[in-house]
């Protein structure tokens, strides 16, 4: 058989399109194109919906309602664009639509691109929403997991060529995060997969891929919890009950749950909470409550809501000297964060982090063997099990906050 024979071709599979901002997601057939060079294509087996997505999905419409009043007031009479010279490039910048969300992920490697060599047909892969490429000035520093030529993808292509790897009748169908598991088949680069075990439930490790794995590394390797400590955390879906599963870990003696939902109390309790507070039962702002009960403020505090106004709160919660805030959520609006700068200088640190700080090749396989052992939890996070064509439903849970994870499972 000659070499032409054995070169993937295009595929035709199903994907859950967003054609608009907050659109409901559609079935479409999509053409997947074969893996380019250093590209992997996978056949997806298990995808489970990050609230990042929904974030994206809903942000989609803030954004495109903020450009379409700026174009309408850069035409008003008297207004002169050349007073917003920030904002005038994305007077005529269009929404990124149509869409593959999708980025927490199992599959198997269906084909392999040129000079590929890591991977082979068959391998079972996590897909990651940022890279390792394990050799620039990020990837070599232990201080950093944010590679700089794999790193976070906003613009709905590829890292390698800028181009797309789906379209819909010889159109252009756009990425997210450069992974895009919403669809039967997708190419991602192969910095941006892990190999795991054949034996490893595709089902259930799928979670380590974005939202459990941050969790873990924010307690881990950017707090570094320290026993007997006591730590409060905002908001407690998934991300913030990794917190807490590592902080429990850790040793932690005091970990205090924040949320608004009553109905986060007692299953909170399963992952390490030990007290749980609702903001709104409380007479007097959450953090003077948090100081009091804790005798000046927590060791430390995370973020994992995405309101950068709840990033000061977290702050206050925090003691004197040495108390730690750690920022987790992607937030859907006002992304500047405002502090007074007193809260620095009696001490305090906040610190940001993508992904826990976990350098996905090089560290995720020893998060897959701390669960193979029981060490730590990731079914338990698994509140519904959904098929492919119910994805909108895993859309409309989240949105309602009735769950924490949905798997969605994708057709044979």
């Amino acid at each position: 058989m000659s070499s032409t024979m054995n070169k993937p071709h295009a595929i035709t599979c199903k994907a859950a399109v967003a054609w608009g901002p907050g659109e409901p997601l559609v079935i479409e057939e999509v053409q997947v194109s074969p893996p380019q060079p250093q590209e992997i294509r996978i056949k997806v087996v298990s995808t489970s919906l990050c609230r990042s997505d929904l974030t994206a999905w809903e942000t989609q419409v803030i954004i495109f309602l903020a450009l379409l009043a700026f174009c309408l007031l850069k035409d008003w009479p008297g207004t002169d664009t050349g007073s917003f010279p920030t904002m005038r490039p994305f007077c005529f910048k269009q929404a990124i639509f149509p869409r593959i969300f999708g980025h927490e992920a199992s599959g198997i490697v269906e084909s392999v691109g040129a000079g590929v060599t890591e991977f082979i047909e068959g391998d079972h892969v996590l897909t990651v929403f940022i890279g390792e490429c394990q050799t620039c000035k990020h990837c070599r520093s232990v201080k950093s997991n944010t590679c700089e030529v794999l790193g976070l993808e906003r613009r709905g292509v590829m890292h390698s060529d800028q181009q797309t790897r789906f379209s819909i009748k010889g159109k252009p169908v756009y990425h997210y995060c450069a992974v895009s598991s919403f669809s039967e088949y997708t190419v991602v680069h192969s910095g941006c997969a892990v190999k795991v075990s054949s034996v490893a439930p595709l089902d259930k490790i799928c979670l380590l891929s974005c939202g459990l794995a941050a969790g873990l590394g924010a307690a881990w390797n950017v707090a570094d919890i320290s026993k007997g400590s006591t730590v409060v955390i905002f908001g407690l879906g998934t991300v913030g009950l990794s917190v807490a599963q590592g902080a429990k870990i850790r040793g932690a003696c005091r970990i205090i749950g924040v949320d608004t939902n009553p109905e986060k109390s007692e299953k909170a309790k399963v992952f390490g909470i030990t007290e749980f507070l609702n903001p709104n039962d409380c007479n007097e702002p959450i953090q003077q409550v948090i100081k009091r009960i804790t005798d000046g403020g927590a060791d430390y505090s995370f973020e994992c809501i995405g309101d950068t106004g709840m990033i000061t709160t977290a702050l206050q919660s925090c003691c004197d000297g040495w108390g730690l805030t750690v920022t987790l959520g992607v937030p859907k609006v006002k992304p500047e964060v405002a502090a007074h700068y007193g809260l620095f200088l009696s001490g305090r640190t906040l610190k940001g982090t993508l992904f826990g700080r976990w350098k996905p090749k090089s560290d995720l396989p020893s998060l897959l063997d701390m669960y193979s052992k029981k060490e730590i939890m990731i079914d338990e996070f698994i509140t519904h099990d959904l098929q492919f064509g119910d994805i909108n439903k895993a859309f409309n849970l989240m949105k309602e906050g009735k769950c924490l994870r949905c798997v969605i499972h994708m057709p044979n």
